[in-house]
């Protein structure tokens, strides 16, 4: 249960972050590229105090999808992934073999009223930039009880890769939406 909290709060993080403004000069500028792929590191606070930190890669497509997958410490297994596209966001919790499927317009109530595809592209875009944001928290976005929520991300490459859709096996099991708001509710 805890997992796919954990990946409502990265689809959060990473949908509503501002980024901020600055010029931009021509000696600054991303290649022109359609692919962006990176590391990050998930950070969120625990209620004793401490915090839960866990690897993963980003990797995106313009104008096509998002795909994060958060890996197991050591064994650099993916226990959870999530999938983001113009219209949905598919979250995986690999460990429990369940899902959830949610539309643009489901998850207008739950995300900021900004929160858009694109707007995730730029904001993913920005940081692979010579002094880009890399480190984004659930403050930038005006959650208060998200602010402690890190994800920092490194190592950004711009190199073409292959990326499908996730396909799902009849194994795992869809969790309504309203599940997770409930989970969620009760960890904050």
């Amino acid at each position: 249960m805890k997992r796919i909290v954990y990946l409502l709060l990265v689809v959060v993080v990473l949908a509503g972050c501002k980024s901020s403004k600055r010029l931009v000069t021509s000696e600054t500028k991303a290649p022109v590229s359609s692919y962006l792929a990176s590391k990050l590191q998930l950070t969120i606070p625990d209620k004793k105090g401490g915090s839960l930190s866990v690897g993963g890669t980003m990797r995106m497509k313009t104008h096509e999808r998002v795909q994060i997958s958060l890996l197991m410490p050591i064994l650099r297994t993916e226990v959870a992934r999530i999938e983001v596209t113009p219209e949905e966001v598919l979250l995986v919790d690999r460990m429990n073999r369940r899902f959830v499927r949610a539309s643009k317009e489901e998850l207008k109530g739950i995300l900021p009223k900004n929160a858009e595809f694109s707007r995730l592209e730029k904001i993913l875009t920005d940081a692979s930039l010579p002094g880009g944001k890399t480190e984004l928290t659930g403050k930038d976005i005006g959650i208060s009880s998200l602010e402690k929520v890190k994800v920092q991300l490194y190592e950004f490459s711009t190199k073409e890769f292959s990326m499908t859709p996730t396909e799902l096996s009849s194994k795992y099991r869809q969790v309504p939406l309203e599940e997770l708001i409930k989970m969620l509710v009760a960890l904050l």
